[in-house]
């Protein structure tokens, strides 16, 4: 479950939840919305065309089926580039925790001073 959704991803909800016909309870309480968030989204949806009125039944136009088709595919490659992220900062954390290890990659104490110094041979974009 996403911890905030976003006035498109409440849309699509509505239009989910709608679907070929329902009542204002049922979108409501499928798309988790307050009354007054309800009544908002829908008055909008139906503004743009998503959504028909018709004896106190909402259903979803063919504007409205365009919309949720897009914004499936949508919803799917932004989840699937938030996974990719997540792994790159994985990966990023393993860097880091592999430059923590200093003599792994040619860096060795100074006898001196306690202080790292560079190996020979290894360019500035060494840890």
């Amino acid at each position: 479950m996403a911890k905030h959704r976003d006035r498109i991803g409440i849309i699509a909800d509505v239009l989910k939840a709608a679907g070929k016909g329902a009542r204002k309870t049922r979108i409501m309480r499928s798309a988790n919305l307050s009354f007054g968030l309800l009544k908002k989204y829908l008055d909008e949806a139906v503004a743009l065309g998503c959504l028909t009125l018709s004896r106190e039944e909402y259903g979803v136009t063919e504007d409205g089926d365009v919309f949720l088709e897009k914004y499936v595919e949508y919803a799917s490659r932004y989840s699937s580039v938030g996974r990719e992220l997540e792994r790159m900062k994985l990966e990023r954390e393993e860097l880091t925790r592999m430059c923590m290890n200093n003599r792994k990659f040619g860096l060795k104490s100074s006898a001196n001073k306690g202080q790292l110094v560079q190996a020979p041979g290894l360019g500035s974009e060494s840890c």
